[in-house]
């Protein structure tokens, strides 16, 4: 079985973000990129998958520049056979991004895709869904269990009233939720392995997608600092704090 698992580079979630003056991007200076956590549990589920079937192949794809090979590499170096890095310089909202992907499944015919559920810079949760569309695929998405048998998929999924349990033929899509594993720590014979392992690069303009944003970042703006807590005298006081000011009661 082959299993395609497209990632991404986010900074790393205790790097200290500053916004840009303009509000129309973040400060990139001395951060520290890591491999989306979600995507990581991504890759983590397929390598057990490929483990549990005693055979099969893991892929990994990106869409971003030639310094996203770093984060590509830690996951060749988590056992993942080989990588494709699609290389483009402008920003990409989450369709381009989806069309890309579609075009590389076409070339490599997975038979399984497995992906975070969102990336944690912009939270979109959006290209799972998206090529599952493009591709006519079935998905399960937010998933905390997965068992495949017989070319068959069954996948526990988180939803607002609890878990749900979908059954499907292959291929598919699948999005991870934080339940379903942790991911395991590259070894020193993985990292020393992952240098020699195939890295390809393919230009974006090359596949033929239309890049044009559809959509457009109008401002970000940094979380509002955390005002300092206040003592109360008596249980009455708080109740009427709550009641007046906080709007809680």
């Amino acid at each position: 079985m082959k299993i395609l698992v497209p990632t991404k580079r986010v900074p790393d979630p205790a790097t200290n973000i500053q916004v840009l003056p303009d509000g129309l991007g973040i400060a990139t200076e001395n951060v520290k990129w890591v491999i989306n956590p979600f995507d990581e549990i991504a890759i983590e589920e397929a390598l057990r998958i490929k483990e549990r079937l005693g055979t099969g192949e893991v892929v990994l794809a990106a869409v971003g520049q030639k310094s996203w090979q770093e984060q590509l590499r830690t996951g060749l170096a988590m056992g993942a056979d080989r990588a494709i890095l699609v290389l483009n310089e402008k920003a990409l909202d989450s369709i381009a991004v989806a069309s890309l992907l579609a075009k590389i499944v076409a070339d490599e015919k997975p038979e399984l895709i497995i992906m975070g559920k969102q990336a944690i810079d912009d939270d979109s949760n959006q290209i799972g869904q998206m090529l599952a569309e493009m591709l006519g695929w079935p998905q399960a998405t937010f998933a905390s269990k997965v068992e495949i048998k017989e070319r068959r998929c069954t996948v526990v999924r988180e939803v607002d009233g609890g878990l749900e349990t979908l059954a499907f033929a292959l291929p598919a899509v699948i999005t991870t939720d934080l339940r379903l594993n942790e991911p395991r720590y590259a070894s020193l014979p993985g990292i020393m392995k992952a240098r020699k392992k195939e890295l390809k690069e393919v230009p974006a303009e090359s596949l033929g997608v239309e890049l044009t944003p559809r959509l457009k970042v109008r401002a970000l703006r940094p979380p509002s600092k955390r005002q300092a807590g206040r003592k109360v005298s008596s249980v009455a006081e708080l109740v009427n704090l709550l009641h007046s000011e906080a709007k809680l009661i």
